[in-house]
């Protein structure tokens, strides 16, 4: 192996300062470069920690990354400091060495810092995110080990004689890898650019919610289309070729991809016009629930039962959509209730307006109000009129409340609701214990009626019975 190598050099260096007072020297100033970068990592991590907020989630997803690379890069940059200061004085085969894997390993930790800025959805990881980890480590460390072996130039040499046609460009190995390496490169730092355009984007008060998504999802767009193309420049692709395959999209989209093209589109419109917002109670094709995400292919709706549904967009333009938060909100309810005609019917109104005062999610204005509905058949009938809040929510519940304190009122205060009454008239005689019988169940009837407090009616239907009842009854 020649002296032109990385590894001739830094063997030969490290062999012949090994036991030498040199080595003594380069290790002090190794140590002493590395505590100084971990003291200096450790206060700016504080300094960090102090200003990061809790609220910015995408900016505190993946800060350990960012974290753990400082100390590895400061410390390679005051390694590379002392051994560009030392270099006319002493050898620096150590320095020289512990230069590779400390820029190696900042490396390492600031790319997983800007995929997992990338691959985030609101701190949780995304499921690209480990295969992109393991495949910048290993590139990494391949490169590393290539570096301090001294056998990069001639693997880089190996890839650029290994060539191949590409349609009608030639290319080799080297400048396909290469090419590859600023795809990735350009995608990853677009992406990043539009995580913290987000970011930002949705910080911003004075913006309405769904303009943001629309501004955040465009600029994320743009800057990805901006990559490729700058990319595709680089590693010397004539752009001029994507217009086949804008034609050849086309042709795509009229004919198998025009559902999915007509849900994209249907989902900036909704997001543009803004006719439906997160956190409204709409009713489409049946399904009542509440809007929970607004993406660009689909509206997720959760039901009252919890049940989450996918909603394409293009139903949203296409059908009727009722939306229940648009501008009224309360929703109106009623509560019908008879009482006997020997009641005090002021007293009933009153105690049916104080019945639904206090309940919670009922509105205070417009008040409740009973109302003198009829005469009925039994007794007279009332009904309670009252406004809840948040009606898309269901109002069973509130229902519920409102008429268990009818109950309880009425009862306290002896107001009755008539059961209904008859008066069966027999046509005829009876036999002796048919007879008995009758007037056993009308005398038992009589007390327990009493005793419930139902009030005779003044309407009564009469029920003539002839001969042929007696004799059933016998």
């Amino acid at each position: 192996m020649t002296q032109s190598h990385i590894l001739s050099r830094m063997l030969a260096g490290l062999v012949r300062d090994f036991g030498q007072p040199v080595m003594i020297w380069q290790a002090l100033a190794l140590v002493g470069a590395l505590l100084v970068a971990w003291l200096f990592a450790r206060l700016v991590r504080r300094l960090l920690d102090k200003r990061r907020s809790a609220r910015h989630e995408a900016a505190r997803f993946g800060a350990e990354s960012l974290h753990k690379a400082l100390f590895p890069l400061l410390g390679g940059g005051l390694v590379w400091a002392e051994q560009a200061v030392l270099a006319d004085y002493m050898s620096t085969s150590l320095l020289d060495l512990a230069l590779v894997p400390l820029f190696g390993i900042a490396l390492i930790y600031i790319v997983f810092f800007i995929a997992r800025r990338v691959f985030n959805r609101n701190g949780q990881a995304h499921a690209w995110l480990s295969i992109a980890e393991k495949m910048v480590s290993v590139a990494v460390w391949v490169g590393m080990v290539l570096t301090v072996l001294g056998i990069h130039d001639d693997v880089l040499h190996w890839m650029a004689s290994v060539r191949f046609r590409v349609a009608n460009e030639r290319m080799s190995l080297l400048s396909l890898s290469t090419g590859i390496l600023w795809v990735c490169a350009t995608l990853i730092v677009a992406m990043w650019l539009g995580s913290v355009l987000e970011d930002r984007i949705m910080r911003a008060r004075s913006i309405d919610a769904n303009l943001k998504v629309v501004l955040a999802r465009t600029g994320r767009a743009m800057l990805v289309l901006v990559s490729v193309l700058a990319s595709f420049s680089m590693v010397g692709i004539d752009i001029t070729v994507l217009g086949v395959f804008g034609g050849a999209l086309g042709v795509g989209l009229g004919i198998g991809l025009q559902k999915i093209a007509s849900n994209y589109v249907s989902g900036f419109i909704i997001l543009i016009d803004r006719s439906l917002r997160i956190g409204d109670t709409i009713n489409v094709g049946g399904l009542q629930g509440i809007v929970t995400q607004i993406s660009t292919r689909y509206t997720t709706v959760r039901g009252l039962d919890g049940i989450e549904t996918l909603v394409p967009n293009e139903k949203l333009i296409t059908d009727v959509v009722q939306n229940h938060s648009s501008f009224l909100t309360r929703g109106y309810a009623k509560a019908a209730v008879q009482v006997a005609y020997d009641s005090d019917i002021e007293k009933a109104m009153a105690l049916l307006a104080e019945a639904a005062r206090g309940v919670e999610r009922v509105l205070e204005e417009p008040a409740p109000t009973p109302y003198f509905v009829s005469f009925g058949a039994d007794g007279i009938n009332l009904e309670l009129g009252y406004w809840v809040e948040d009606a898309a929510k269901g109002t069973a519940g509130v229902r519920s409340t409102v008429n268990r304190n009818i109950w309880r009122l009425f009862s306290e205060h002896g107001v009755a609701i008539p059961y209904p009454t008859r008066d069966v008239r027999i046509v005829g005689a009876l036999p002796v214990a048919a007879a008995t019988a009758a007037t056993a169940t009308t005398a038992a009837a009589v007390p327990a009626a009493a005793n419930e407090g139902v009030a005779a009616s003044p309407p009564a239907q009469v029920v003539e019975l002839g001969t042929d009842l007696a004799h059933d009854a016998s």
